[in-house]
């Protein structure tokens, strides 16, 4: 009874939401794998890891099914290299085989899914690095939704290695330190970030409960809308997709002060 309940419910807000404008760029902050395996009493932590990365399934769907263009996920940070070896070890093969499987898994190219990571890459196992350029090659060619996997990231570092690479590029050509710092401006800067070619997110959703960015998407963020949902990650549903997209559908979006 309370999934046909559901089903009616995804009905309705499915109908709400279609005709209506929906978001080129969905970023979605992975939160609450750890809480959800202590909620669920996992002996190991890292299935609820295994579940969450199974969720990227569905949210591709979801997004293919409202013509979402691009979804941003953060899977790792770089603070999180701070944790437990055996956990971060652990989270990082998890991260590597759903890479694995989305460069190889057929559903990835019905579905027309481009992939690419972003963040401090040398940072990782380099197992993890060629899954990546696995994934990137494979779907180099589809034209569907783009994933951009945020692994090893730090919305400050990413900043900071935007800076760094401008004005190594501008010291090559031979600019003077004045001339470099006249020509500064957001346009510029913003060229040199990780993906300059997304569309800053218009949507960025954190589950878990935690009213914050943490960093994700700093400066992209500067006029998203922010929707944060109480679900742990490994939980997270379609409805609660769909009231994310609805919120911010009903939103008044005004860019400045």
């Amino acid at each position: 009874m309370i999934s046909f309940l559901y089903y009616l419910y995804e009905r309705r807000l499915l109908r709400e939401i279609r005709g209506r404008p929906v978001p080129r760029h969905v970023g979605i902050i992975l939160d609450g794998n750890r809480r959800y395996a202590i909620e669920r009493g996992f002996v190991d932590p890292l299935e609820a890891y295994a579940l969450g990365a199974r969720k990227l399934d569905d949210v591709l769907l979801w997004c293919g099914e409202l013509s979402i263009p691009a979804v941003s996920l953060w899977v790792f940070s770089t603070e999180n290299f701070r944790r437990d070896a055996s956990e971060v070890s652990g989270i990082l093969k998890t991260v590597e085989a759903k890479l694995v499987q989305l460069a190889r898994h057929p559903r990835t190219h019905r579905l027309g899914v481009r992939v690419r990571a972003v963040g401090k890459l040398d940072l990782l196992p380099d197992s993890v690095v060629a899954a990546i350029r696995e994934a990137e090659d494979a779907t180099a060619a589809n034209r569907g939704t783009v994933l951009t996997i945020a692994v090893a990231y730090g919305g400050r570092q990413e900043i900071i290695d935007a800076m760094q690479a401008m004005l190594r590029e501008k010291a090559k050509q031979g600019e003077d330190l004045e001339t470099i710092i006249e020509g500064i401006s957001e346009e510029t800067l913003a060229r040199y970030l990780y993906a300059p070619d997304l569309p800053d997110p218009d949507l960025i959703i954190r589950t878990s409960g935690e009213v914050r960015l943490s960093g994700f998407l700093l400066w992209q963020s500067a006029y998203s809308e922010f929707y944060f949902c109480d679900v742990h990650w490994p939980a997270f549903r379609r409805i609660d997709f769909l009231r994310a997209v609805r919120a911010f559908q009903q939103r008044d979006r005004r860019f400045g002060s």
